[in-house]
């Protein structure tokens, strides 16, 4: 094996200390990496604005169409659960080998390269698709108080904006992230208790709603495509499961944690700790915010199917529907200002995590070298600049038919997700056998995920039949369109995953032969190093430490 460390001075410049000629991951001096900028508040915070956003806040309107109010609440709580598994087993994995490679990197050293190729490409193409849809989002949800301003120049004011916070560095990202988060739950703590006032009868009609809506006429469960089906219930059924979809988009995204990793503070203890209370607050707002939304707003209302088909801000949520039902107006303009940032934030997120991972395959050799250069600020700027060459696609909406053509596009977030939460199930499957094989107890990981083994069969199994099934909708009647656009994004991975194994003849890993070892004394060194310096800051650091942990 060769060691790095005592030779790092005079590695020459475009050495790639990650994957040496014997594959030893090593770290490489600071200046030639990303820096550990991140605290544990700001990789909390950074993973619930990516994970908290227009899905709960517009997208669930469709869910309480489809769904009712108590298909709504026990689909999100299912999905719910199922995020839950994958976030551990992810944990898991990051606690003990916090390296600057992404999820995909776990894929290529506990399963296949091939896998991790597949898996990295996969994720970045998300983001390279999500990213413009959010500044688009963001530039339609201007145009509800002015089009005086061309959607054009928003996009472009947008675009800049998130592209300069990203070049400034992690801890300035981290900062203002942060931030952007906080108000998203101080806006979403808002909005849930608006919806639990208003169904206690504190509203402009004094009218006490309490479960009103769960009972007929409206039912407590949807009947979704009872038209087609002509049978209460198989439509009973298929709402459920037109609930599960959407909340299956709505949680994804969650995942981003594992990205930050490799900019993060002391991540052993910051990454399990940020994990167990992203998971608690998306609990909150998710699972209580839809329950709310099903005591407020009626599933038979027609300004839900009229708001979820083509526009977006304030008048897509189903809040403002539930305030324009009591006469309370004058929130819209409130509610839609939260929704300019929950998207502007997310937009910001998903710009940060799309860099960051096409950083992790050219640092694995996946993708071109240039990729893994820094700047003095630990920025990947051509990852960066590339990444935000792809946001230009938003002009694709400045004209009404490339906007129905971007629309499919957008299609195929959920299944890219969806895969990239299958992989992360299985990666931490073969992860566990390795170290059974090697004869490793997982009691001395840092971090132990619960539920394990089965919580990651169970969230592999179960994610796979709901994106299998997720656009069962489309052959009621059959549309081409929609049926490429939802399952055209499982060839893809299957492609870039065979056509890497066919190019580079790689084979699984073995349990027994997987590498649980190179780069760990790396880790550990900075790790020692980071709680000697946070030692010496003496009784003032402690505070800090309360502070950060809030």
């Amino acid at each position: 094996m060769v060691q790095l460390d005592e030779k790092q001075d005079k590695a020459p410049p475009n050495y790639n200390y990650y994957d040496s000629a014997d594959n030893v991951l090593e770290e490489p001096p600071k200046e030639k990496t990303l820096h550990r900028g991140l605290k544990a508040r700001q990789i909390s915070m950074i993973a619930l604005g990516g994970a908290v956003g227009t899905g709960l806040i517009i997208g669930s309107g469709t869910a309480l169409r489809r769904g009712g109010p108590l298909g709504l609440f026990l689909g999100y709580s299912f999905v719910g659960f199922i995020c839950y598994l994958v976030m551990v087993a992810l944990g898991e994995m990051a606690a003990y080998l916090p390296h600057k490679k992404g999820f995909a990197g776990y894929a290529t050293r506990f399963v296949d390269p091939a896998l991790g190729f597949a898996l990295g490409w996969n994720y970045l193409l998300k983001y390279l698709i999500v990213t413009p849809n959010n500044i688009n989002a963001a530039g339609v949800v201007v145009q509800y108080w002015t089009r005086s301003v061309h959607i054009g120049i928003w996009m472009i004011v947008f675009i800049g904006f998130i592209f300069i916070i990203n070049l400034l560095g992690v801890r300035f990202f981290g900062e203002l992230e942060f931030w952007f988060s906080g108000i998203k739950v101080l806006a979403l703590i808002g909005m849930l208790l608006m919806g639990i006032i208003i169904d206690l009868g504190g509203n402009p009609k004094g009218d006490r709603l309490g479960f009103r809506y769960w009972k007929p006429p409206n039912g407590p469960m949807g009947d979704y495509l009872l038209d087609k089906v002509h049978n209460k219930p198989l439509s009973v059924f298929l709402g459920f499961w037109a609930v599960l979809v959407n909340a299956l988009f709505a949680y994804i995204g969650t995942e981003l944690i594992g990205v930050t990793v490799g900019e993060a503070e002391n991540p052993r203890r910051n990454i399990p700790r940020a994990i167990g209370r992203t998971f608690w607050r998306i609990v909150v707002f998710y699972v209580g915010g839809v329950f709310v939304i099903g005591l407020i707003v009626p599933r038979t209302d027609q300004s839900l199917f009229i708001a979820t088909q083509s526009r977006t801000g304030a008048a897509a949520s189903p809040f403002v529907v539930a305030t324009t039902l009591v006469a309370i107006r004058s929130l819209n303009h409130v509610i839609n200002g939260a929704i300019l940032i929950f998207v502007l934030s997310a937009a910001n997120s998903d710009l940060y995590i799309g860099t960051r991972t096409l950083y992790g395959l050219a640092v694995e050799n996946k993708a071109p070298a240039i990729f893994r250069r820094v700047n003095r600020m630990g920025v990947p700027y051509p990852a960066l600049v590339l990444c935000s060459m792809f946001n230009f696609l938003v002009y694709l909406n400045v004209q009404s038919s490339g906007a129905k053509v971007f629309t499919y596009f957008v299609n195929l977030v959920s299944t890219f997700g969806a895969l990239t939460w299958m992989t992360i199930c299985y990666t931490h499957i073969c992860f566990m056998r390795a170290l059974k094989a090697q004869g490793r107890s997982r009691e001395d990981l840092p971090y132990k995920a619960p539920c394990q083994p089965w919580g990651s069969w169970f969230a592999l199994i179960v994610t796979g039949i709901i994106t299998f099934f997720k656009g069962f909708d489309t052959f009621i009647p059959f549309k081409t369109d929609t049926f490429i656009t939802s399952y055209i994004g499982i060839p893809i991975y299957g492609c870039l995953w065979v056509g890497y194994k066919v190019i580079y003849k790689t084979k699984p890993i073995a349990s027994k032969d997987v590498d649980l070892v190179s780069g760990l004394r790396s880790i550990d060194e900075e790790e020692e190093r980071y709680l000697a310096e946070e030692k010496a800051k003496g009784p003032r650091a402690k505070w800090q430490k309360v502070v950060d942990a809030l």
